[in-house]
């Protein structure tokens, strides 16, 4: 067969409605990572929904439990062909956040996949269910257009736990890094640029939350009875929050801000049309780093934003001095940022300021990575994508938010490449997530030709790579 066959397989698979029908039945199990009663539909959806999807297409997998005690289990597999095929190792995710029952337009239910014109509302549409069934999908249509042998071999990892931080995934993949060995990573989450532009993407920005407080161990006190006398710790940390980073959004801290920035980058993203989807919010031209254009604030530079403040009650105020207040900031940063020095540099900033008393506390972090976007692999991917669809591709070096990928480019060394088959408006995470129709149906088709190509061209793409790192790190001597 041919690879024009894989392309028409993969959107048979979705105007059959048996994609749908596969989608459905996932959406229907409830698999909340953030709610503990959920544990039993975290593991039942590895071993009801996806091992059997893998053997069917010729996988062998085992469910194996998390290096961190108590964390979701995780799903292992692989399809080996050849031992002189190159490798690829995919990955998703199972586990949405809460449906958040009761909040969705027109009483829909998170559980149940409901088309309305081109938006298929459910939670897990989006993130990462109907993505990763595309993914599979597409991995069917492409072993089935090579008649059973695809010319490359396929891993797979399975997570239950990405929406509560991947606890366990990057320890996972160096316990299993012999059985997870391969030459690519290749997997989807996150959105396109806009709906209607093919998107690769190589990384993600790092994430590091932190939480600013002060007790001044005074309690809580009538205002009219002692205001004007006694700290209030609200207006100290309103205050101490406004140093970091100003009204505009730019950073003060100047360890908080990128060292940095390669021009490579920036000229990638400097014209990208950010924001330009129907239903997207609108942009504030005033807002962030001066002198940056839209695709360079989100996706070149980093930002702080304030994420919660907390101080009283504000939904029923008294009178009253507050005990305590607290603050929690994300941080979402590019390469080169020294982001395990943020706490010294809070702490020696905010000293400075004379916020000796304001406590620091790092929550989580996940560092920046990112592809070269030189990469041969990113040369191959670029090429397949616009053969399939027939207009330009859109390349990020990388995801303006966080995603594990540190856990592949880090833990195993591969070299990382992301196709959303999201759009930035999609409401994940929130109540009304949806699925664009027209977008899925792309992204089998452009998943599909992505992986027959590989199938064809990966050794040589692979052997290309290998020759040029060892052109930039040529062997030493001989003494």
């Amino acid at each position: 067969m041919s690879r024009s066959t894989a392309l028409h397989l993969a959107a048979e698979y979705f105007d059959s409605g048996r994609f749908q029908n596969d989608l459905q039945r996932r959406i229907a199990l409830p698999t909340e990572s953030q709610n503990a009663v959920r544990a039993p539909e975290l593991a039942q959806y590895l071993q009801d929904e996806i091992a059997p999807a893998l053997a069917a297409l010729g996988f062998e997998s085992r469910q194996v439990d998390n290096p961190i005690a108590g964390a979701p289990p995780l799903l292992l597999a692989r399809r080996m062909e050849s031992a002189d095929a190159v490798t690829v190792l995919m990955y998703g995710h199972g586990d949405v956040v809460n449906g958040q029952e009761g909040r969705w337009q027109q009483d829909r239910s998170p559980w149940q996949l409901e088309p309305h014109g081109d938006r298929w509302y459910g939670r897990g549409a989006a993130d990462n269910k109907g993505q990763h069934s595309i993914n599979l999908g597409a991995l069917a249509a492409a072993i089935a257009a090579a008649d059973g042998k695809l010319g490359c071999n396929v891993k797979m990892i399975f997570e239950m736990g990405e929406e509560v931080g991947s606890p366990g995934l990057y320890e996972a993949c160096r316990e299993y890094a012999d059985y997870l060995e391969a030459d690519l990573f290749l997997a989807s989450d996150g959105p396109r640029l806009t709906a209607s532009s093919p998107t690769l993407f190589l990384g993600s920005r790092g994430a590091l939350q932190f939480k600013l407080s002060l007790d001044t161990g005074n309690g809580a006190h009538h205002a009219g009875n002692w205001g004007g006398v006694l700290r209030n710790p609200a207006t100290v940390l309103a205050n101490a929050a406004a140093s970091l980073v100003d009204a505009r959004g730019v950073i003060l801290v100047p360890g908080l801000r990128p060292r940095q920035v390669s021009q490579r980058v920036r000229a990638l993203v400097r014209d990208f049309a950010v924001g330009s989807d129907a239903g997207d919010p609108r942009l504030d031209a005033n807002w962030g780093e001066p002198g940056l254009s839209a695709g360079e604030r989100l996706f070149a530079w980093n930002t702080l934003e304030l994420i919660a403040f907390e101080a009283g009650n504000a939904q029923r105020p008294v009178g009253a001095i507050p005990a305590r207040a607290q603050a929690v900031f994300q941080l979402r940063f590019v390469v080169g940022t020294v982001w395990e020095d943020v706490q010294t540099s809070l702490r020696k900033h905010l000293d400075e300021q004379g916020y000796h008393d304001v406590q620091i506390e790092i929550q989580a972090a996940a560092p920046a990575t990112r592809l070269d976007p030189d990469d041969p692999w990113v040369a191959l991917a670029t090429s397949s994508m616009q053969e399939t669809a027939g207009k330009p591709v859109t390349i990020l070096p990388n995801l303006g938010g966080t995603i594990p990928n540190h856990c592949f480019s880090e833990a195993l060394d591969l070299p990382t490449l992301w196709m959303p088959h999201s759009y930035p408006s999609c409401s994940q995470h929130a109540p009304d997530e949806h699925l664009l129709a027209s977008v899925a149906r792309e992204g089998l088709q452009l998943m599909a030709g992505l992986l027959w190509d590989i199938g064809h061209q990966g050794r040589q793409v692979a052997d290309a790579r290998r020759a040029g790192q060892a052109a930039h790190h040529p062997a030493p001597l001989p003494a």
